[in-house]
């Protein structure tokens, strides 16, 4: 099994029995998510900012407007830390220092590039629209010259990584478990609900399957 080499920046310290350093486990959680905060500093001062991606790969690919502060930022300091959290539940304990949280979480290290080439920036829009909405890309008309200029896309080759998943039920204390209160989990998910037309589409453009099949996914 493919993995990601163990190193200071990526090893896992805290629960480290919960780490996975394996491709599949970390492919798994950028694949499900939607949107990754991206981590860097500029001179003594420490970013955080969310944005959409998509992974292709040993590429993710960061999405942002062409003259975004972020995306010059990022051009002129480019190493950076994504993170990606889902959120499977609530771990509900018989004590507050028991509970927690059920997770998957991936943190990936590398240095951004700027994509300037046009043919490379289109393939790699693709890739962040199948992220978010799979088989989209196909149904609307294709991005203009100056739609593709005025994007920013980064190209991040993840050079290091590891995924922290954590399940199951409590673990409580042992004094803890004669306790009289439910314990157990509150499961949590991320779900699309029903399509809402555009007030001014006409009522007879019906949403494809394409759309029909993003209600009510969970991610």
């Amino acid at each position: 099994m493919a993995r990601y080499e163990t190193e200071a920046r990526n090893r896992v310290r805290q629960l480290a029995e919960k780490a996975r350093y394996d491709h599949e486990s970390v492919h798994g959680v950028l694949d499900a998510g939607l949107v990754c905060q991206v981590a860097f500093s500029q001179g003594d001062q420490p970013f955080i900012v969310p944005m959409i991606y998509g992974r292709q790969e040993q590429t993710l690919y960061l999405h942002g407007a062409r003259k975004a502060r972020v995306i010059r930022l990022l051009a002129a300091n480019p190493k950076v830390c994504v993170h990606v959290t889902l959120l499977d539940g609530i771990v509900l304990a018989r004590s507050t220092f028991s509970s927690s949280m059920n997770y998957r979480s991936v943190s990936v290290f590398g240095s951004a590039e700027l994509v300037d080439d046009p043919a490379e920036k289109e393939a790699a829009l693709r890739v962040i629209s199948e992220q978010v909405m799979p088989g989209r890309w196909a149904e609307v008309r294709p991005s203009t010259d100056r739609e593709i200029a005025m994007t920013g896309v980064l190209r991040l080759r993840i050079e290091s990584a590891s995924a922290k998943i954590s399940s199951g039920p409590p673990d409580d204390e042992d004094e803890d478990y004669a306790a009289s209160v439910w314990a157990g989990v509150l499961p949590l998910v991320l779900q699309a609900g029903a399509l809402q037309p555009d007030p001014v589409l006409d009522p007879n453009q019906l949403p494809s399957d394409v759309m029909l099949a993003l209600e009510a996914k969970i991610y």
